[in-house]
């Protein structure tokens, strides 16, 4: 099968380590499905992964690729369930352990020993075919395109967890959103927007700034302009209700500044640096609540499969690329100069 992989890893242009080529037809084990890949989507993950950053060791060839769309090729020896060959499906590219008190509960919560799509000892979603568990795939309606569901279940989901489960916001609600232009970001964005959420956003860059104002930002501002966070203080009666904070060193300042006595900062990455000064005093002060997250469960995925079935969310796609032209796409991805996902096509 042909598939996008790590031929090896790390170098100063991890760009060079992306290869196209036969792997492996993976086999489905019991409890498993094998996907006929359909359309796939890039990740900063993936880029991590070319230069040797991964949270389990790396061999090489690694197939990249967490977010997958397809139908189900082949079910392993003794996988049951509604879906059948040919049924059209979404990948969530969690995997947990099926062992631990968290994936036991009734509601399955953050496995204690999670792994993920792209990730050894896992095969990734940038190939015809990939292996996942059967629990894991989520029907597809046909009302919801392969290229649009390709973008939720790494960005989207992410945010949606972000936005409404860690942050609990609502209707009425206010946001700041910390470095406009990522996928995370734009996610959260049109997500609020839907939701009648307030939300502001910053970015050091205008063109970036002017493209989150057209998604329906109320405001825009450089991270590094004092007066203007002091305006968003003023103009949101002492602050937002929650800050998405994917940046790290360079913005956590401000977002403890930007928010609400009382409000919560939802942390999802940290770009710049993972160890800024804590500021301990201000988050006790102010009694703010810091709430760690990472991608999110299969029913936060089902739940954003539904909002794009009901027409309420329209995922922004920069381009869609074929399986062979995706070079192009990682060397955009590299450089920041999406605007919205980037698609590979891998069948039809």
């Amino acid at each position: 099968m042909r598939a996008v992989y790590a031929a090896r890893f790390g170098g100063d242009d991890p760009l060079s380590n992306l290869a196209v080529g036969d792997r492996p037809v993976p086999r489905p084990a019991a409890g498993w499905a094998l996907v006929r890949v359909t359309a796939a989507s890039l990740n900063h993950h993936d880029l991590w992964t070319l230069r040797g950053v991964s949270s389990q060791p790396l061999n090489a060839p690694q197939i990249l690729g967490c977010d997958a769309v397809g139908r189900v090729e082949e079910l392993g020896e003794g996988t049951g369930g509604a879906l059948t060959p040919g049924s059209r499906v979404v990948v969530h590219s969690v995997i947990g352990c099926g062992a631990c008190p968290a994936c036991l509960a009734a509601e399955p919560g953050v496995c204690q020993h999670l792994s993920l799509l792209g990730e050894p000892p896992h095969g990734g979603a940038l190939a015809e075919l990939v292996a996942v568990p059967a629990a894991n795939l989520i029907p597809l309606p046909d009302g919801v395109g392969d290229e649009v569901a390709a973008c939720l279940p790494t960005a989207y989901l992410t945010a949606y967890r972000m936005v409404f489960t860690r942050a609990g916001l609502g209707k009425g609600a206010s946001v700041l959103v910390q470095g406009a232009g990522g996928g995370v970001a734009t996610a959260a964005i049109l997500l609020c927007v839907q939701a009648g959420i307030e939300v502001h956003v910053t970015s050091r860059h205008p063109a970036k700034r002017r493209a989150a104002e057209e998604l329906g930002a109320a405001s825009t501002f450089d991270p590094g302009d004092l007066e203007a966070a002091r305006a968003l203080v003023e103009r949101t009666g002492g602050g937002v209700d929650a800050v998405l904070e994917t940046v790290g060193e360079a913005t956590w300042g401000l977002s403890l500044r930007s928010v609400r006595p009382g409000g919560t900062v939802v942390v999802a990455g940290a770009t710049s640096g993972p160890n800024p000064r804590a500021q301990l005093n201000r988050i006790f002060w102010r009694q703010l609540t810091i709430a760690g997250t990472s991608m999110g469960t299969r029913t936060e995925l089902e739940r954003l499969v539904a909002l794009c079935a009901s027409g309420a969310l329209h995922p922004l796609i920069d381009r869609v690329v074929a399986l062979e032209d995706v070079r192009s796409a990682f060397a955009a991805l590299a450089a920041g100069e999406q605007r919205g996902k980037l698609v590979v096509r891998v069948a039809r």
